[in-house]
């Protein structure tokens, strides 16, 4: 009898990336990808309109973020398990892909030993974690407790999270109108309002808070 295979979606930006991690998912024989993507968006455009089971998203790709796409995956496709990419053993990227909707968080690093227990894992409706994260977790629900410290929930949009990854990045005003297909004024608005918001100044301010907040990396 065969095995029914989990049709999984992949998305990161490097494409040497992607063929490792597809050889290694392949050779499994309850595990296939079905479709690949190179930035967020188009990791979110393909899950919405494929037959996919599983979404695997690197953490930092162009367009949109692998959390942010994770959002949206999670919106408009609930159905879909998904699992988190990254370079990274940061706390904070970890609890944001969490409540991204994400049933684990992938270290690159060890992918070719954890990316498969992750996938059945994410797939029985389990968590994933990896050594050492529930020793993370614990000590940053700690410190936060002890700083009395309450972080708001998506306090900005989708709109604007988008803005604040492209100004973090470098891009000009003219350029992120540009790559949006909206007016320099309409970027200049968001921009005002979003550091109003998190009640910060200038592009460093926005920058530190990207990269605080999982939507760029260091």
């Amino acid at each position: 009898m065969s095995v029914a295979r989990t049709r999984i979606l992949l998305a990161d930006d490097h494409a040497l990336v992607r063929r490792g991690l597809r050889l290694i998912l392949d050779a499994e024989p309850d595990l296939t990808v079905v479709a690949e993507a190179s930035d967020g968006a188009e990791a979110v455009a393909a899950a919405v309109e494929g037959e996919i089971d599983l979404a695997i998203l690197d953490i930092a790709m162009p367009q949109m973020t692998g959390i942010q796409a994770a959002r949206e995956i999670s919106r408009r496709s609930p159905e879909i398990r998904i699992l988190i990419l990254s370079m990274y053993d940061n706390e904070q990227y970890f609890f944001e892909a969490l409540k991204a909707g994400a049933s684990g968080y992938v270290l690159k690093s060890v992918a070719d030993q954890d990316l498969i227990e992750a996938c059945r894992a994410a797939m029985r409706g389990e968590s994933f974690l990896y050594p050492g994260a529930i020793t993370a977790l614990i000590r940053d629900y700690l410190q936060r407790d002890r700083q009395g410290e309450r972080l708001p929930a998506n306090i900005l949009t989708a709109r604007e999270e988008q803005i604040t990854k492209l100004i973090a990045e470098g891009n000009s005003a003219k350029q992120i109108a540009e790559s949006l297909s909206i007016s320099v004024k309409t970027v200049d608005r968001h921009r005002a309002n979003i550091l109003q918001k998190l009640g910060m100044r200038n592009r460093l301010d926005l920058t530190k808070f990207a990269i605080r907040t999982g939507l760029v990396e260091p």
